[in-house]
């Protein structure tokens, strides 16, 4: 009767082996950019999202190269779903963005959601993040 329990143990090794690698790539930390296209054809912008998650709590900033990064708030992380809001000060106006997106691997892909102009429908713009490695590799060659 020792195959059953070989067998029990090879399963229960494989499963603490698999849930071990899904804890791992089930977290959001790092340095994430991309990039936003400009308004009426110009530059495109460049932005940068760091974040930490400790404790279950996510935390970070976003640096879209306007003032300096600016802290996330409402910030929370449920695998593989993130999502956090930023509070910008537009000409002496607090405006919230919020922000959520799915985590895989090296990528966040979501969405971004601002108010309407004088109070009309909000504005939606797709997202696409990469971390670290990823991001540099993705990041476009400098013009010469």
């Amino acid at each position: 009767m020792m195959f059953p329990s070989l067998r029990t143990l090879a399963v229960t090794a494989g499963a603490a082996f698999f849930l071990t690698v899904a804890a791992v790539a089930a977290d959001p930390t790092g340095t994430w950019t991309w990039s936003t296209p400009g308004r009426n054809g110009g530059p495109a912008r460049k932005t940068t999202l760091t974040l930490a998650l400790k404790d279950g709590a996510l935390t970070g900033s976003v640096n879209a190269g306007r003032g300096g990064p600016v802290d996330i708030t409402d910030a929370s992380f449920k695998d593989p779903a993130v999502a956090f809001s930023v509070v910008l000060n537009m000409r002496g106006t607090s405006v919230t963005v919020k922000y959520t997106g799915t985590l895989a691997g090296d990528t966040i892909t979501g969405s971004t959601e601002t108010p309407g102009r004088d109070g009309g429908e909000p504005m939606k713009r797709d997202w696409t993040a990469t971390r670290g490695a990823a991001a540099d590799a993705a990041a476009p060659a400098p013009a010469p």
